[in-house]
């Protein structure tokens, strides 16, 4: 699975995408996450799901209208930067993944 992970200018997106990718991998799963920012998930191709920071939570719509059906997008809780480990975080994307789709993926 490929997953974006997206705030406003990619910095704190880019610590959030880097421990999810580490737990990910922990668990043996094949998931690559990367950083960007709201443009970025707008022309985002080969995207499965959409992590939306907490602090642009009011541009998920936005974000959501642009993309595939079948593309997840789910906002973030305030608190994801300090999952330190990625665990809360990969356990929030697979209970996401795992519910059924309704095009409003939030906590």
């Amino acid at each position: 699975m490929r997953i974006l992970v997206v705030c406003g200018a990619g910095a704190s997106s880019t610590f959030v995408a880097q421990r999810l990718s580490g737990a990910a991998s922990a668990a043996g799963l094949d998931w690559t996450a990367e950083a960007g920012t709201e443009r970025t998930a707008r022309s985002a191709v080969g995207i499965d799901a959409v992590l939306v920071g907490p602090h642009i939570a009011d541009h998920a719509d936005t974000i959501r209208a642009s993309l595939a059906s079948r593309v997840r997008v789910i906002v973030l809780p305030e608190d994801s930067f300090t999952d330190f480990d990625g665990s809360r975080t990969l356990r929030l994307l697979r209970d996401a993944m795992a519910a059924p789709h309704d095009r409003k993926d939030t906590p």
